[in-house]
């Protein structure tokens, strides 16, 4: 009985824990960061606890920025600088994402959602 209250208390698959989950999965994937996004902004529509809210927009944000930076080196890749990009694009998605999952994890909100950094 004990072994069950301890994992139902140890990791919480709320919303935006589900959202950063498909965001992690899709360096394995490639398109389940797409469903993820989708979810963000369905999830984010239907309304919620200020803490989620707040984590929709930072995932949101983590996309938005995190293609748009893709793209920029993919045209960079022509000068060979593009290519020392894309470690650094997936390592601050990774970061962004853990921190994110970590908040979630306690239900707190991301403070500054609309931030390029933490």
């Amino acid at each position: 009985m004990a072994e069950k209250e301890k994992s139902a208390d140890g990791f919480k698959f709320n919303q935006p824990t589900i959202v950063a989950l498909l965001y992690l999965g899709s360096f394995l994937t490639g398109v389940s960061g797409l469903v993820g996004v989708v979810l963000a902004f369905v999830w984010r529509g239907e309304g919620g606890s200020g803490w989620e809210t707040s984590h929709y927009t930072f995932h949101i944000y983590t996309f938005v920025i995190g293609l748009v930076a893709s793209l920029i080196a993919f045209v960079l890749l022509f000068v060979f600088i593009g290519a020392l990009l894309y470690p650094l694009i997936a390592i601050w998605v990774i970061v962004r994402t853990v921190v994110a999952m970590l908040a979630a994890q306690k239900e707190e909100p991301i403070k500054n959602p609309k931030t390029m950094f933490l």
